[in-house]
């Protein structure tokens, strides 16, 4: 029986929940939510999710919400399929999760006001001086996640730790596509620019990518 995954198009949570899905070879049923239409806060999807959030899965009736939880969740239930999500010994597995809560507490933290002034503020209420500063900012959380990088991954093999960072790395790529002039490329230090194209050429990358962010 298939998972329903419930998403929105361009979540980064949701992205790292299907990043997992697709890496463990898990049959799923894509369930879209409208954000602009109020999907989340429908009855139907409330019973599912008080808070309203998106991702969501229903696995043979059981419900889950929270990505970090559905993602550890995925990999326990399902240990023989695919990609071993928290590989290795308590002390590797602890790593993943650590680096998962500092993408949780930190990155998201420092990307969300160049999200919000490239994507989300309107033109005439942009302002050069504060993108600047976000820019600073983020740089600076790649540069120290980027320390992680002794090898291909982030700890590791590749993990959930791989698919949190990747979505919010991926924002960047958007605010460039939605303006140009934004260069996303000079934020990344090269070994987090190597480890990007590294998660660019997996298989089902492709396939998770948001569809409006392709057509656009």
């Amino acid at each position: 029986m298939a998972i329903d995954f419930y998403y929105g198009s361009g979540s980064p949570y949701a992205w790292r929940v299907q990043l997992a899905l697709e890496a463990k070879g898990l049959p799923y049923e894509r369930r879209l939510l409208s954000f602009a239409a109020g999907d989340t806060v429908k009855p139907e999807f409330v019973a599912l999710n008080p808070r309203h959030r998106v991702p969501v899965i229903v696995d043979a009736g059981f419900v889950l919400y929270e990505s970090n939880a559905i993602v550890e969740y995925l990999d326990e239930a399902y240990p023989t399929h695919g990609l071993k999500l928290f590989p290795g010994d308590a002390r590797q597995r602890a790593v993943v999760r650590r680096i998962v809560s500092e993408v949780d507490g930190y990155t998201d933290d420092a990307t969300e006001p160049v999200i919000d002034e490239v994507i989300y503020a309107k033109p005439e209420a942009r302002s050069a001086e504060r993108l600047a500063a976000a820019r600073e900012r983020a740089a600076g959380e790649f540069a120290f996640l980027a320390r992680y990088l002794g090898g291909e991954w982030l700890a590791g093999p590749l993990s959930a730790a791989d698919f949190a960072l990747y979505p919010i790395v991926a924002f960047m790529d958007r605010c460039h596509q939605r303006d140009p002039s934004f260069d996303a490329e000079s934020l990344f230090p090269p070994a987090l620019a190597a480890w990007k194209r590294r998660i660019e050429s997996l298989p089902y990358l492709a396939t998770t990518r948001p569809p409006h962010w392709r057509a656009s």
